[in-house]
């Protein structure tokens, strides 16, 4: 059965992390992706890619997982003959995807103004630090750069403590989830106006975006919230826990859920009354989290995520990599995925989360080696006759 994407060709210009994963999410839903790469590949390519432990047949674990259900094109742009025969796939193409930086685009010849002369219908999609409007649109930006202006950093790590980014890239992958969701929202308008449109996705931006809730509590108040760890600013206990071998989370919520962790924990200097509503234990709130991080570091694990689920009160591990990707749940929803290599053997990683009902299970092709798929593009979308390629390819247009 054809995934929901089918149908569409997205042009891949993009580089390191927030363009490829969100070219990766299209990819897929099945969204036909072209990589067009330079001569010298994209510098993903690179990284890792000399690792013994985190490389397959020189691709690192960037490159293998960001662009599985990809095709590699090879096209000099800063050729003009090279440029030319980009623009005639632009003609066939639905997406051209970009996380250069500012300006570089229009200097390439690649913006939305110079590929919509070639199709009216393109939409285009470029992801960068700070977006192209406003005083600081031009300064570079890595992922700990859009979390740190974003404002996460600063209620991130203990109290007290310094700022800690999150432990995953959040500020790239935001910017690659955003900058699917622009496309797919810009490609469902092309429906009504029939005309493309550009995408402006900044990952500052999203970081700003990500603070929904507690950005509103200080526009409404002025206050600065504080990091806080693992705690919460209202509920008690509501925090990560160490037990005799790992840690687990308990998330106390409702006034149910405080009943049901006192019988589980068996802790009668817990029954007080006055502990049976959220004020009460909110004023408490360090005897509470005293004992019960006592209580449970009395048992393993396993032991008390069963005692805690048997009385309904919100648990979980906090599971290292190792625990996570073997997690029955998170198998049993295909989230950890075997992908074929063109060179042989096999290499795992996560899989898509979206799951739709009308369509079949996910599949997952290789990610290409540098150049595959250059004469099947160039052959059956632009119609280009085998003397015609291998011209480009002795004039290094194409490689």
């Amino acid at each position: 059965m054809p995934k929901p994407l089918s149908g569409l060709i997205v042009i891949d210009l993009t580089h390191m992390l927030s363009g490829p994963y969100g070219t990766m999410l299209l990819a897929d839903l099945g969204a036909r992706t072209i990589k067009v790469e330079p001569p010298t590949g994209e510098g993903t390519r690179n990284l890792l890619a000399k690792d013994p432990k985190n490389s397959r047949h020189g691709m690192g674990a960037y490159f293998l997982t960001l662009n599985r259900n990809k095709e590699s094109v090879v096209i000099d742009l800063k050729k003009p003959e090279g440029r030319a025969l980009f623009y005639d796939l632009v003609k066939y193409a639905d997406v051209v995807v970009n996380n250069f930086g500012p300006g570089v685009p229009k200097r390439l010849g690649i913006d939305w103004e110079t590929l919509s002369a070639h199709n009216p219908r393109i939409i285009t999609c470029s992801v960068t630090g700070f977006g192209e409007t406003g005083p600081a649109n031009a300064r570079p930006a890595f992922d700990q750069i859009a979390q740190g202006m974003g404002g996460g950093m600063s209620i991130t790590g203990q109290a007290g403590g310094e700022p800690m980014r999150a432990g995953i890239p959040i500020g790239d992958l935001a910017g690659g989830m955003f900058a699917a969701i622009g496309v797919l929202s810009a490609l469902h308008g092309r429906n009504g106006s029939g005309r493309g449109q550009h995408v402006d996705i900044s990952m500052l931006d999203g970081q700003i975006s990500l603070l929904n809730y507690m950005a509103t509590m200080f526009l409404l108040t002025g206050e600065n919230p504080k990091p806080l760890g693992n705690a919460h600013f209202v509920h008690v206990p509501y925090d990560t826990f160490p037990t005799k071998d790992r840690w687990i989370i308990v998330a106390v919520i409702t006034d149910n859920g405080w009943t049901g962790l006192v019988e589980a924990l068996g802790a009668d200097e817990l029954r007080d009354p006055k502990f049976l509503t959220q004020p009460g234990r909110w004023a408490s709130r360090d005897f509470i989290n005293r004992r019960v991080r006592e209580i449970l570091a009395g048992q393993t694990a396993d032991y008390w995520l069963e005692a805690l689920s048997r009385h309904h009160v919100p648990c979980a591990p906090v599971n290292d990599f190792d625990h996570a990707l073997n997690d029955p749940q998170v198998r049993a929803r295909n989230m950890v995925v075997d992908v074929a290599l063109r060179q042989g053997g096999m290499v795992s990683m996560p899989g898509n989360p979206v799951k739709l009902s009308d369509f079949g299970p996910d599949s997952y092709s290789p990610p290409p080696v540098l150049g595959s798929d250059t004469d099947t593009v160039l052959r059956d979308l632009l119609g280009k006759k085998p003397d015609e390629i291998a011209r480009l390819r002795a004039a290094q247009i194409v490689g």
